[in-house]
């Protein structure tokens, strides 16, 4: 439907490649340089390494099921555990926030690609080696560190498969790296000239945040993974404490990326939500300045909490208290968000769309997961739990809840824009209910569980814990149940659903404004800003196909 913020003005220089959005199945395994073929390669391929994270996931709650380790042995469980925490972070999350950023962005901002196309598509050609290479790891002799591989446990069990798992993450974090590189400069270099930055998506913003994340953080993991690789294959000693070095150094090089990797998770989503509640409340985001500027300070803070993971290392007490400050700081950018978010929803005009629940379902996850978060910022708090599975429960209401549900949540919404086809609503009200109702079964029974003082990482424990664990084991389950739903709504849809107009949803953003799916270079001419992308509700925006009327309406908004 149209929308009364773009008009179309020829280009001075149009492409000599003729128009056309129809693309066969095998098109996207081909190396291409279109963004929105390598926004898809990601986003199946994110998937994929999904489904085989939770089956690793399905056999780890199989095995806690009871307290012995019967279902496989420590070893095998040590791997699994250690592959399962690897594949979800770095081949789901990662990518998929990644895939939709290279769908969305020059889309979003009325540029024709990336910055870098050949870039663009190397850094995705990166990911399937990385994630093969670490599968494969498993099968020759199996990590067992976890996904930290904190030495000199990584240094003495699987040294192997620990070799592999290292080369791997590096592979991942140089794609990570390239495309956070692109999608920096296309925000700030290819926007169209009638946009200006305060009338930028606010996904543009949240990629911008990430994007710097990414390239502060990720090189000094990258070294602490170097260095350990020379201590694992060469025989020295940056931390390897039988030759004098210290495993400490690398837990604070670990953790200044992989604290920060949260936000790097968590922001492309939190982009994304602001997309979504707008369009489907029929009201302007609440809050736009506050919630784009928010995500450059969760940037900035995200970078000088690292240490309260180490509260139990050796940490002197004044640096406990700063880190402790700090951390409890990041929580006031984020309630910003929330507060924006909820506001959003207030007396909206709410269609209960898939996309909806499952938004609304991404705030009430995280804001569980954020509560426990300053729970474990406080120090007193945070030793009695730690290594306890409240930390477990705490992190994947952060990360499973809130990055599975926004990713789901963003495919539902743009799943229209990327294919042309329009998913199943009631398929979609099925997918929401089992994968809440299963999340939550699965990790609320954690907090208890640690404040009891069961240990994470172990699959042998104390028969007390025997019922709250059959429940997140039956919780599990149903997870992995929740995605059949998923599989063959979006499997069947692409291929027979019902066909989408161009804008579905009403919305107003730059990607809503050409075909669906789009051309090859996305739009016939240069798209020119009249309105914000938030404008819902101000009486001059056009609720209609008729293109007279939606001329007169862009007159009207432009004397407006």
């Amino acid at each position: 439907m149209a929308q009364a913020e773009v008009i179309q003005t020829p280009d001075p220089s149009p492409s000599p490649q003729p128009l056309g959005n129809e693309r066969k199945w095998t098109h996207f395994f081909t190396f291409s340089t279109d963004h929105k073929v390598i926004g898809i390669q990601y986003l199946v391929t994110a998937f994929t390494f999904y489904l085989i994270g939770g089956a690793l996931a399905t056999v780890i709650r199989t095995e806690l099921a009871t307290p012995a380790p019967d279902f496989v042995t420590p070893e095998t469980y040590n791997g699994v555990l250690t592959l399962h925490g690897t594949v979800m972070l770095f081949l789901w999350i990662v990518p998929a926030g990644a895939g939709l950023a290279n769908y969305l962005i020059p889309l979003m901002i009325g540029a024709k690609d990336m910055a870098f196309p050949r870039i663009n598509a190397i850094a995705f050609w990166l990911i399937p080696p990385s994630g093969i290479m670490l599968i494969a790891s498993f099968f020759f002799e199996p990590p067992q560190a976890g996904w930290t591989s904190y030495p000199p446990l990584s240094l003495t069990s699987g040294m192997l498969g620990q070799g592999i798992w290292i080369l791997s993450i590096l592979i991942g974090g140089t794609a990570s790296i390239l495309g956070a590189l692109n999608f920096l400069v296309t925000i700030l270099k290819m926007r169209v000239p009638t946009m200006p930055i305060h009338k930028m998506p606010l996904f543009c913003w949240a990629m911008i945040a990430t994007s710097l994340l990414i390239l502060i953080s990720t090189p000094v993991l990258a070294g602490a993974l170097i260095l350990l690789l020379f201590d694992l294959v060469a025989g020295t000693a940056f931390f390897n404490p039988t030759g004098g070095g210290d495993p400490v150094v690398y837990q604070h090089m670990f953790w200044f990326y992989s604290h920060p990797a949260v936000y790097i998770f968590v922001l492309p989503l939190f982009g994304a939500i602001s997309e979504v509640l707008p369009v489907h409340a029929r009201k302007p985001i609440f809050g736009y300045r506050a919630i784009a500027y928010s995500s450059l300070v969760i940037s900035f803070l995200g970078l000088i909490v690292w240490a309260h993971h180490m509260f139990t290392s050796g940490t002197p007490p004044w640096l406990r208290m700063f880190f402790m400050i700090t951390t409890m700081t990041i929580a006031v950018p984020t309630g910003i968000k929330v507060f924006g978010w909820t506001a959003t929803l207030w007396r909206g005009k709410i269609a209960y769309t898939s996309a909806m629940l499952f938004a609304i379902g991404f705030i009430a996850i995280f804001v569980i997961g954020g509560i426990s978060g300053v729970m474990l910022a406080a120090v007193p708090f945070d030793i009695h739990v730690h290594d306890t599975y409240f930390v477990v429960a705490h992190f994947h209401y952060v990360l499973f809840g809130a990055s599975t549900f926004g990713v789901y949540m963003a495919v539902y919404h743009w799943f229209p824009k990327m294919t042309g086809r329009m998913l199943n609503e009631p398929l979609g009200k099925v997918h929401f209910i089992l994968t809440f109702v299963g999340m939550n079964l699965t990790f609320m029974p954690m907090h208890q569980l640690g404040l009891q003082g069961m240990n994470r990482r172990v699959a042998l424990y104390d028969p007390q814990f025997t019922d709250l664990n059959v429940v997140a084991t039956a919780g599990a389950y149903l997870m992995a149940v929740s995605t059949v739903p998923f599989i063959i709504n979006a499997i069947w849809s692409w291929h027979w659903g019902e066909k989408a107009p161009t804008n579905p949803w009403r919305a107003l953003t730059l990607e809503w404004q050409t075909l669906s799916p789009p051309a090859h270079e996305n739009f016939e001419g240069v798209p020119a800003i009249k309105t914000g992308p938030y404008d819902y509700g101000l009486g001059y925006i056009p609720d209609t196909d008729d293109p007279v009327i939606y001329e007169e309406a862009i007159a009207a908004a432009a004397a407006h």
